[in-house]
């Protein structure tokens, strides 16, 4: 019997030992490691990598990050691809050599050719019934449109086109699409975030998302590719743009459509890309999808902005305001009693910026529409209203003529007809000539002493009493040939030579 108690006592003891060494290899860390222990057994493991929790300032930025992708979200549905496809015919280059009967019957040879144009943009949803807003220059003289969304292809009508916009509407017949919210550009700050979204480059980059700020607003810029846009307010933005974004989603970081992507500066992009505002946009599109085309409003005068010089000449107190350099017969400007040399300063309140301001605001008015001016005239304010009335197609533009821009280009001047309140401002009641009114600095008119206010009597000895005259001969002046320049200035007669600069191809 003791010795079956002794025989317990003994395992007891045995177990509680055991129990006990466990416990203390635990509290020292006696333990063999795993396979993440050193190979020695004697140093700790490699800590990778930091767990400190982010800072407040990272997780204010993680917000906007998370706004990015909600936006992305939001906008990508309403986003699709838009395919073009043209039949371009031209006369064969070998026809006119073998306009035979015979050659042709035996050799067949075509009168026309025919080459098939592919294009590919991208287009904004702005109405669950179909209809969808891109540029112009994505489905102009289509002969086949096609829409991709959500990965099926839909054949498109072409509901009107606006080509002085570059804009266009489109229509798929399905229902129930998803639409994207509309924002107000005129509240767009530079600065602010945008996001571009588009289809660049391939059909296969669908809803590519581009982040960037606003650079700047109210841009006006040459299109290199043929187009030529009349009406311009553009958004610049360092969104990524490129080829085959044109027609795609520029949004605010609230979802909403601010712009319609449509340009870049050079073939690819540099961070400078280019939107049409969707205020304008709402306006032609509303237009062509109630009825085809677009309908605007018509001053009739012929304009050019106001800078630094041009503002002391005519003693105003800063520059702005667009300069009437010709007013049209029997157009709503003429009718009114506005006359070459007023500065057209407000219309309804709103404050001209420039020529552009000014041309894309009437443009903006119903034919009818009764509109109050503030002009700058003789040295004070005056207050003017006139009836606007439709813009006739290929008429007078709001605009600066091609020829002067040649002009200015070449000399380094501009010029306007001399109206009976010009000549009293500037003396030359008696005269007859064009009135400098903006001379370039470092031009070749202002290094040979040319100013605002002097008065052109003639070029080349030939008289000039209007400016059409003026750009004729001017345009008409071959490279390297001097001009010579009769002029007035005050009281005091003179003449000045102005060498016509090489064109650059020849340089």
């Amino acid at each position: 019997m003791k010795k079956q108690n002794y025989r317990i006592m003994f395992v007891l003891a045995i177990f509680v030992g055991v129990v006990v060494g466990l416990i203390i290899a635990s509290n020292f860390d006696l333990a063999e490691h795993g396979v993440a222990a050193s190979s020695s057994g004697s140093e700790p493991a490699l800590a990778l990598g930091s767990s400190e929790p982010a800072s407040p300032q990272l997780l204010e930025l993680e917000n906007l990050s998370k706004a990015f992708v909600q936006v992305a979200k939001e906008v990508s549905p309403a986003v699709v691809t838009i395919n073009s496809q043209a039949t371009i015919r031209s006369q064969n280059p070998l026809f006119p050599f073998f306009d035979d009967e015979t050659f042709r019957r035996y050799f067949r040879v075509p009168e026309q050719q025919e080459q098939v144009r592919r294009g590919l943009g991208s287009g904004v949803i702005v109405n669950s019934d179909g209809y969808i807003l891109t540029n112009n220059h994505v489905v102009s003289e289509a002969d086949e449109v096609t829409v991709v969304f959500e990965n099926e292809e839909y054949d498109a009508e072409i509901v009107g086109t606006d080509p002085e916009s570059d804009l266009a509407v489109v229509k798929i017949d399905k229902k129930g699409l998803p639409i994207i919210k509309l924002g107000d550009s005129e509240k767009l700050e530079v600065g602010e975030w945008v996001l571009a979204i588009g289809n660049p480059f391939s059909d296969i980059l669908q809803h590519t998302v581009t982040s960037g700020i606003v650079s700047a607003k109210g841009r006006n810029l040459p299109i290199g590719d043929g187009r030529r846009i009349q009406y311009q307010d553009f958004i610049q933005t360092d969104a990524a743009i490129n080829p085959g974004n044109s027609g795609g989603a520029l949004v605010n970081l609230r979802g909403e459509l601010v712009g319609i992507n449509t340009a870049i500066l050079g073939q690819a992009n540099v961070g400078i890309g280019f939107a049409i505002p969707v205020n304008l946009a709402r306006n032609v599109m509303e237009q062509l999808i109630a009825d085809g085309r677009v309908v605007r409003g018509y001053l009739g005068v012929l304009i050019e902005s106001v800078d630094d010089d041009m503002a002391q000449a005519f003693e105003m107190e800063k520059a702005g305001g667009a300069l009437v350099q010709r007013v049209v017969n029997d157009s709503p400007a003429q009718k009114a009693g506005i006359e070459p040399g007023d500065i057209i300063l407000e219309v309804e309140g709103t404050e001209i910026t420039d020529s552009n301001h000014l041309t894309n605001l009437i443009a903006g008015y119903e034919p009818g529409t009764k509109v109050d001016m503030t002009i700058w005239r003789e040295g004070k304010k005056k207050e003017i209203s006139v009836k606007l009335t439709e813009r006739p197609t290929g008429g007078d533009e709001l605009s600066v003529e091609p020829a002067q821009k040649d002009v200015t280009e070449k000399l380094g001047l501009e010029v306007q007809d001399l109206s009976s309140q010009l000549a009293r401002r500037f003396g030359y009641e008696a005269e007859e000539g064009v009135l400098i009114t903006n001379v370039r600095r470092s031009s070749i008119a202002s290094r040979e002493g040319l100013r605002p206010g002097d008065l052109v009597l003639s070029v080349a000895r030939q008289p000039v009493t209007n400016v059409r005259e003026f750009y004729k001969i001017v345009e008409n002046a071959k490279p390297n040939q001097i001009l010579l320049f009769r002029l007035k200035r005050d009281d005091v007669s003179f003449f000045r030579t102005l060498r016509v600069p090489k064109d650059k191809d020849d340089e």
